[in-house]
């Protein structure tokens, strides 16, 4: 009797251990992705497309709803725009302004805290959806091309000697960053362990003061909000 009770007991402990390490395997997930980013709205007016890379942390609370804290970096593209300005110096008679080529490149990059709702069952397409809120960092630069005078030089072990001219020079004009509060929604699909989603984000940005008698480039409101709003596309895997 003794050893039929030790032998019973032998084999829950046995049946039970499988499935409490699988439970505390399925507790925690992480996700490692990339992808696409689009500026949206007015705001892809003056910022390029470009790509995403993330990595989260997912705490299961159940099977149907956890929490994620994900962060992600995103380089978006030049965006050239043709701003009327005054040439310099400004002639004392003449008020016409002259196009200028400016240009501008921006990195997001944001931790946020989700919300995921997800379906409970099924270890094959799981789809979920995500609601949450974080913190965005966002610095720009403004370019502007110019031509600029290069002096001559000569180094052998360059194997070069230049002459010197007038060459295209590309000018930093301005360096500026913010960092917002924002919030983000979407959902996507579990397929195993790949995962694929879609998310918009919007962000709360600094109102931008004017400075002398500056006019607003094309396409800005006279309000000069600098809010964001971006569509991300990523897929990758979820361990």
């Amino acid at each position: 009797m003794r050893y039929t009770l030790g032998f019973v007991l032998a084999a829950g402990l046995l049946t039970v251990c499988p499935m409490t390490a699988q439970a505390q395997e399925d507790r925690v997930d992480f996700s490692l992705g990339g992808g696409f980013t689009a500026p949206n709205s007015e705001v892809r007016d003056h910022l390029g497309d470009g790509y995403n890379f993330n990595f989260g942390v997912q705490v299961n609370v159940s099977r149907a709803v956890a929490i994620e804290g994900l962060y992600s970096f995103n380089g978006l593209g030049e965006k050239r725009i043709s701003a009327p300005l005054f040439p310099v110096p400004t002639p004392l008679d003449d008020d016409t302004l002259v196009p200028n080529e400016l240009s501008a490149e921006m990195n997001m990059q944001y931790f946020t805290v989700s919300a995921v709702f997800q379906r409970p069952e099924g270890s094959g397409v799981r789809p979920y959806g995500l609601v949450g809120g974080g913190v965005y960092y966002r610095p720009v630069q403004i370019t502007s091309d110019e031509l600029g005078f290069a002096p001559g030089f000569c180094d052998p072990y360059w194997y070069v000697c230049y002459p010197g001219q007038i060459v295209p020079v590309e000018d930093v004009i301005g360096e500026r960053s913010s960092t917002d509060f924002g919030m983000d929604v979407g959902g996507g699909v579990n397929f195993g362990t790949f995962y694929t989603e879609l998310r918009y984000h919007y962000i709360w940005g600094p109102t931008v003061q004017t400075v002398g008698p500056v006019q607003p480039l094309p396409g800005v409101s006279a309000e000069r909000e600098a809010n964001g709003q971006f569509l991300q596309f990523t897929f990758g895997f979820r361990f």
